[in-house]
C-alpha cells in the first residue's frame, strides 16, 4: 500500500508540471519516512502517462480509467480518487492547488473526516511524531503559520505550485504499474460544466518564463506597461504585474504576480514599481534573482 499518495494532473498530451513538483516533495518526506511514493493518474486514457510520472519521481502509479473522467469533471474526479484513496491507504495524501486540486483536497477531506492543509509552501515530517507539519501563509501573506497533523488519520496537503521545482525527468526510472477498480455513475455529478474559454498567450507563459517583468500601481497607468512588455519581449521573459495594477484595469488578473495571483520562480524577475508588499513577495520568493 502506498504511503504517500500524490494526484496526478493530465494538462492536454503531457503529464501537469505540478505532477514532478509534488513527486519531489513526495520524495522529500519519503527521506524521513521511508514510504512508498505513489501517483494516481485519472482520466479516459492516463495509463499512457504511467512511465512519464515513474520518470518525474514515483515509485508507483495508480491508473484509474473511465469515460466519466476524461473532461476533468470535478464531481467524477472526487468519487474515484475517493475510492482510490480507500484502496490504497495512504497515510500522506499530496494535492496540487491547482484548479482541480483546490476545490477537491478540502471536498476530499470532509468526505474522509479528516483534516487538511490548505495552501502549503513547504511540508516536512516531525522525526518524534512521524507526522507531517505544514507551512502556509496567513493573515494574508503577512506571516507563515506551521501547522502539524494530529492523530492517526490520514494528511491530506494541497500544495501552492512552483513552490519546489521539479528535477529533470529520470527515464531509467523503474516502477509498477498497478490498474485500479472503482464504480463511477453518472449519478455523481451534480454539476454541468457549461463552457470552457482558454486565454491564449502570447509567448512564454507567465508560469514557465525565466525572465518576467512586472510593473505596479506606481508606473500610474496602462502606456507604461507597453514598454515593459516590449522590454520583457526582447529577453525573451513574460509580462506580470502587481495585484493593484491589474485591480486598476491596466493588466488583467491573469498578468498578476502574488499571494492571490500567480506563483513565479523565474531566474530573473524584473520589477517597476512595485512597493514589494508581503502579499507580492509570496508569489515571488522562488525567483533566483529580483532587480
Amino acid at each position: 500500500m502506498a504511503g504517500i499518495l500524490i494526484l496526478g494532473e493530465i494538462e492536454g498530451d503531457a503529464l501537469s508540471s505540478i505532477t514532478g513538483e509534488l513527486a519531489a516533495v513526495g520524495q522529500a518526506l519519503a527521506a524521513t519516512s521511508g514510504d512508498e511514493v505513489a501517483v494516481a493518474l485519472l482520466g479516459g486514457t492516463p495509463d499512457s502517462f504511467a512511465g512519464d510520472a515513474i520518470a518525474a519521481g514515483a515509485d508507483k502509479v495508480y491508473t484509474v480509467a473511465d469515460p466519466l473522467l476524461a473532461d476533468g469533471q470535478i464531481d467524477a474526479y472526487l468519487s474515484a480518487f475517493e475510492q482510490a484513496v480507500q484502496q490504497t491507504s495512504p497515510s500522506v495524501v499530496l494535492i496540487g492547488k491547482t484548479e482541480l486540486g483546490r476545490d477537491l483536497g478540502p471536498r476530499l477531506a470532509f468526505r474522509m473526516g479528516v483534516g487538511v492543509a490548505q495552501d502549503c509552501v513547504e511540508l516536512s515530517v516531525d522525526e518524534s511524531t512521524g507526522r507531517v507539519s505544514a507551512l502556509r501563509p496567513v493573515y494574508g501573506g503577512n506571516a507563515m503559520a506551521k501547522v502539524t497533523f494530529q492523530g492517526d488519520g490520514i494528511q491530506i496537503a494541497v500544495v501552492r505550485p512552483k513552490t519546489t521545482e521539479a528535477p529533470e525527468p529520470d527515464t531509467s526510472r523503474t516502477g509498477e504499474t498497478q490498474a485500479l477498480g472503482v464504480e463511477l455513475e453518472s449519478s455523481v455529478i451534480k454539476s454541468r460544466r457549461v463552457d470552457t474559454v482558454t486565454q491564449a498567450s502570447e509567448g512564454v507563459r507567465l508560469e514557465d518564463a525565466t525572465i518576467v517583468v512586472s510593473g505596479g500601481r506606481g508606473l500610474g497607468g496602462e502606456e507604461p506597461f507597453e514598454t515593459l512588455a516590449g522590454l520583457a519581449s526582447m529577453l525573451g521573459g513574460a509580462m506580470g504585474a502587481s495585484r493593484a495594477a491589474c485591480d486598476a484595469g491596466w493588466l488583467d488578473h491573469s498578468y498578476q504576480v502574488g499571494l492571490t495571483g500567480k506563483t513565479i520562480t523565474p531566474d530573473l524577475y524584473i520589477t517597476v514599481a512595485i512597493s514589494g508588499a508581503s502579499q507580492h513577495m509570496a508569489g515571488c520568493s522562488g525567483a533566483k534573482h529580483v532587480v
